[in-house]
């Protein structure tokens, strides 16, 4: 009897399931059975088997898998995480990245903190330092604080040391599984603003411009941006998709690409400034980025570019949709420009690029060597540039009264 669907997606039986398996696992399970229909429409394939980009090991439960996004597109390795440390480092070093992803490993690493060999009365003091230590791997997306310290409040009441266990473990599936639905949610109303763009083209193929990558590497399964994509192209809707390279570090060129290219959708790889010449030559239909944090009125913070993106779709009259899970708001804040964060980064990754060549990866200096550079990761698109936002709960304007009636429980 089919029972579900193992953490990489291949199908189980129910005779395979363990006596102890945790119970969130089974309620997965049992979630992932009962839409199994919707599901398989969202399976990503690597080389034809489905992944999720971080899951728990089937064989050790102290084990967490992830693909290390930094050797894509060039090697696909697995990625074992065993401490709170591993995860701040997976997170620092972006070899997990996007926002509803670092808030999926956060979780994680708050269930990895709760094995480690602490004194019961110092438990508790341990998850706190935890959180803080992985909150601070990156501060821009609002997924990886708003994850951690959910997490912890549902943590902090329960003193036996067996039940936290379970109960970081629950937390952690629990976080995992209702990404997946919010994309899936997302796809569903996405592909409404594609199906209209189709009509108005007759059927011709719907031209969407992406920067940065907000698919499934970036967000557990299925994606974001790439949700309504992807559901597009299950619907016979012809779609093509300009990639921007993204850089400094080339998420478009390295990842999306990847990514599309595994799930059979045509695209084209772009250098970053060239999405205001093809929005000029009416080659671009649609704009859809993602989003690492987006204020009550709707100012998002989003892969430095981004804004320009805005500007130059505004310019030439074109779609600028922000497409994000009910996590990647943060409904404190009501001014991106003044109240968010902007991380720096290395200046290595600007001076420098990373490439494939002579079998391995390798790094080269793209200018002199004591040229001094700038990296800030993000930039902040005001809400007047935004045409809407897609969310799980529907599409809405970027504005603070539509906002609020989208989600009124956060606002009570």
């Amino acid at each position: 009897m089919w029972a579900g669907f193992t953490s990489q997606g291949k199908p189980i039986h129910s005779s395979e399931f363990d006596s102890g398996m945790n119970n969130m696992c089974l309620f997965i399970f049992v979630i992932l059975r009962q839409h199994r229909s919707l599901y398989v429409d969202f399976i990503m394939l690597v080389d034809g088997e489905h992944y999720q980009s971080i899951w728990l090991d089937e064989t050790d439960k102290r084990v967490v898998k992830v693909i290390d996004q930094q050797k894509l597109p060039f090697f696909f390795e697995i990625k074992e995480l065993r401490s709170v440390n591993d995860v701040f480092a997976a997170i620092k070093e972006m070899v997990v990245r996007g926002a509803p992803l670092i808030g999926a490993a956060g979780a994680f690493g708050i269930y990895l903190a709760t094995l480690e060999d602490k004194p019961a009365v110092d438990t508790h003091k341990h998850l706190r330092q935890s959180a803080d230590l992985l909150i601070s791997s990156r501060p821009t997306a609002v997924n990886l604080p708003l994850v951690v310290n959910s997490v912890l409040e549902r943590l902090m009441k329960i003193t036996n040391v067996n039940a936290l266990k379970e109960a970081a473990l629950d937390a952690a599936l629990e976080v995992c599984s209702n990404e997946v639905e919010r994309c899936r949610k997302i796809g569903e109303y996405g592909i409404e603003i594609i199906k209209d763009v189709s009509r108005r083209k007759n059927g011709g193929t719907v031209n969407i411009l992406t920067h940065c990558n907000a698919g499934w590497l970036a967000c557990v399964d299925i994606g974001t941006v790439t949700a309504p994509i992807y559901l597009a192209r299950e619907k016979g809707i012809p779609v093509h998709v300009w990639v921007d390279e993204t850089r400094p570090v080339n998420q478009g060129a390295r990842l999306t690409t990847w990514e599309l290219g595994q799930q059979g959708i045509k695209y084209t790889l772009i250098p970053d400034n060239t999405g205001g010449h093809l929005m000029q030559h009416g080659m671009v239909d649609l704009v859809l980025t993602g989003s690492d944090r987006t204020t009550r009125k709707g100012d998002t913070a989003n892969k430095i570019g981004t804004y320009l993106k805005a500007l130059a779709a505004r310019d030439n009259d074109i779609p600028f949709y922000v497409v994000l899970p009910e996590t990647s708001f943060d409904f404190s804040i009501s001014e991106g420009l003044a109240e968010t964060e902007i991380e720096e980064r290395e200046p290595d990754e600007v001076t420098h690029v990373t490439g494939f060549e002579g079998g391995e990866i390798r790094s080269v200096r793209i200018c002199p060597e004591d040229a001094c550079a700038a990296n800030w990761g993000f930039d902040v698109t005001p809400a007047g540039l935004i045409t809407g936002l897609i969310t799980d709960r529907g599409i809405c304007k970027a504005a603070e009264n539509d906002i609020v009636n989208m989600f009124p429980e956060k606002f009570r």
